[in-house]
C-alpha cells in the first residue's frame, strides 16, 4: 500500500538513538594513529532480538563465519537471527583469509567482550573492516574493548560511527521514530537508530559494509529478521560504487522491546510491523545514500528510477545497466 501506516519521523542520533542501547569508540591500537578511533562497541542494557544479513560472497571473512554461527546460521545463506547482548567492530584489518587461526581471533575477541560487557560469549557478534589477508591481533582487543566497556553511554553512538570507518571521509548515522495505529501499542513512540561504514566495493551486495541497527520496538527474532533481509534487499543491496564485492559485510539487528514493555512482539502481519518497516526501511536509505555519496573516488551520487519494469528483476537489471 501506499497509504502512510504510521508517522515516521527523523530523530537525532544513530545507533543509540533507540531506549536501552549504549555504545563506545576508542583507539585501541589497530591504526597507528593516536587520532584515529578503531574500535566500536554497541551494547542493549539486556540480552535482546537479534539478527543479521551478511555477505553473499563465498569466501567470507573469520567475523561473518563467527557471527553466522553465534545466530544459528551455520550454512551461508540460512537465515542469522537469535539473541544477542552485543556488537564488537574494529577497523584497520578486516581479519579475512586468515585461515584457522583468523576464526580463533575472532571466537577470542567474542570472550573477551563478553568479559568486559558481562555477558557469554556467545551473546556477542563481532565484524572486522579494513586490511585482508593480515592476522588480526588480539591485543588491541584486551586493552581496548575493557576501555570501551567503561566508556560506554547513550551518546556513544557518535565515537563508534567514526571508529568503525575506514576510507570514509564522514561517518553515516541515521535515526528515525514512528508511531503505530494499534491500540496494544497506544501512547508508544518506538525508534530505529543505526550506523555504517562502506565506502569501496559496494556491489552486488552489502560489499564492504558494516551496519549496526537498533530499535526499541518488540520483536520475534525471526521476524526482525524477515523484515531486515527486505529492507537490505531494496537499500543496501542496490548501492554499487565500483562493482566489486567483498568478504566481510555484515548488517545487524537489534531489538529490545525497551519502549512497549510487558506488550507482546509485533504481529508479523500486523499494522505495527508494517510500520517498524517502513521506519527501518527509512532508516537503511538513508545511510545506504550516504555511504554511495561518500564512495571511494566518487565525486556524485546517482538515483536511477525505473518505472513500468514488468518485475523487481528487471527493474533491478535496468537500473544496473544504466
Amino acid at each position: 500500500t501506499d497509504q502512510p501506516i504510521a508517522a515516521t519521523h527523523p530523530a537525532q542520533g544513530g545507533v543509540t538513538a533507540a531506549r536501552g542501547f549504549r555504545a563506545s569508540g576508542v583507539h585501541a591500537g589497530f591504526r597507528k594513529d593516536p587520532e584515529r578511533l578503531d574500535l566500536a562497541l554497541v551494547v542493549a542494557d539486556e540480552p535482546c532480538a537479534c539478527a543479521a544479513v551478511f555477505t553473499k560472497n563465498v569466501f567470507c571473512s573469520a567475523p561473518v563465519i563467527v557471527s553466522r554461527a553465534q545466530l544459528g546460521a551455520d550454512q551461508p545463506g540460512e537465515p542469522a537471527y537469535g539473541t544477542a547482548r552485543a556488537v564488537v567492530v574494529n577497523s584497520g584489518n578486516a581479519n579475512a583469509a586468515t585461515g584457522e587461526p583468523g576464526l580463533e581471533a575472532a571466537r577470542e575477541t567474542a570472550r573477551i567482550a563478553g568479559d568486559a560487557v558481562g555477558c557469554p560469549a556467545s551473546e556477542v557478534l563481532v565484524a572486522s573492516t579494513g586490511v585482508i589477508g593480515v592476522q588480526l591481533p588480539l591485543a588491541p582487543f584486551g586493552i581496548g574493548l575493557p576501555a570501551a566497556a567503561s566508556l560506554l553511554s547513550a551518546g556513544g553512538g557518535a565515537d563508534a560511527a567514526r571508529a568503525i570507518m575506514t576510507t570514509d571521509t564522514r561517518p553515516k548515522e541515521s535515526a528515525c521514530t514512528f508511531t503505530v495505529d494499534d491500540p496494544t501499542y497506544a501512547e508508544c513512540t518506538f525508534v530505529v537508530g543505526g550506523m555504517a561504514k562502506g565506502a569501496g566495493m559496494i556491489m552486488p551486495n552489502m560489499a564492504t559494509m558494516i551496519a549496526v541497527l537498533a530499535t526499541d520496538a518488540p520483536l520475534a527474532a525471526p521476524d526482525a529478521h524477515a523484515a531486515l533481509a527486505r529492507v537490505a534487499a531494496r537499500t543496501f543491496n542496490k548501492v554499487t560504487v565500483d562493482s566489486d564485492t567483498s568478504t566481510n559485510d555484515s548488517c545487524f539487528l537489534m531489538a529490545n522491546g525497551a519502549a512497549a514493555p510487558e506488550r507482546p512482539p509485533f504481529a508479523r502481519d500486523g499494522v505495527a510491523f508494517q510500520a517498524f518497516e517502513r521506519a527501518l526501511e527509512h532508516v537503511c536509505t538513508q545511510l545506504a545514500r550516504a555511504m554511495a555519496a561518500d564512495g571511494e573516488g566518487a565525486s556524485r551520487l546517482v538515483t536511477v528510477r525505473v518505472t513500468g519494469a514488468a518485475t523487481p528483476e528487471d527493474a533491478d537489471g535496468a537500473a544496473r545497466a544504466v
